[in-house]
């Protein structure tokens, strides 16, 4: 284990993030954390200065990684729809894989995301920013009618939100899913045409 002097911020989520996969969040500590870090937990603390700080790091870390797979789609060159329905399809494969890939540690993020409210709000709003991109590039381009980008992307987000919003996760593996969210999909790009 790597002394105390070469902890990062980056290493201790990353074995926070083991830990809590391990115990759950509601028996995880961070003497937990520094134990398997080989260090005291006052070498943890002096990166986060405390358990709840420790934990909404880590929640955000895991948000990020939503958030930089669809920055990629945002950014790309082409058609405003293609692009708009390769980033909802790409949310719900990301969140889709997050639950199903390791359920308990999706069980764990399900109950430290209700505890960090800011950092989920911030992650909406990184994702609603994304979609207004998109829009906006879509009023640009004339594949979309004239409108606050914000305000439509926000209205994209809201109506996709059985595919994203964690509280349908039993729904992700369900037959027939991705035809519901091709149908979805259609219709809002249909509603957001010019």
């Amino acid at each position: 284990m790597p002394p105390a002097e070469t902890l990062t911020p980056e290493r201790i989520l990353e074995v926070t993030e083991d830990v809590l996969r391990r115990y759950g969040p509601a028996k995880a500590t961070v003497v937990d954390v520094a134990r398997a870090l080989g260090v005291s937990h006052g070498s943890v603390y002096r990166h986060f200065r405390t358990k709840t700080a420790l934990r909404e790091a880590v929640t955000q870390r895991w948000l990020d990684r939503t958030s930089t797979r669809l920055q990629a789609v945002v950014t790309e060159d082409g058609p405003a729809p293609e692009r708009l329905s390769r980033w909802v399809r790409e949310l719900f494969t990301a969140k889709q894989h997050k639950a199903g890939d390791d359920p308990e540690l999706f069980a764990t993020y399900m109950t430290l995301v209700g505890e960090s409210g800011g950092v989920v709000e911030q992650h909406v709003a990184d994702l609603t920013g994304q979609l207004a991109a998109i829009i906006l590039d879509g009023i640009e381009q004339g594949a979309f009618a004239p409108g606050d980008s914000a305000t439509l992307a926000r209205a994209v987000f809201d109506a996709t939100g059985r595919f994203h919003d964690p509280c349908y996760a039993a729904e992700w593996s369900r037959p027939g899913i991705e035809e519901a969210l091709g149908a979805v999909v259609e219709l809002v790009l249909r509603g957001l045409r010019s």
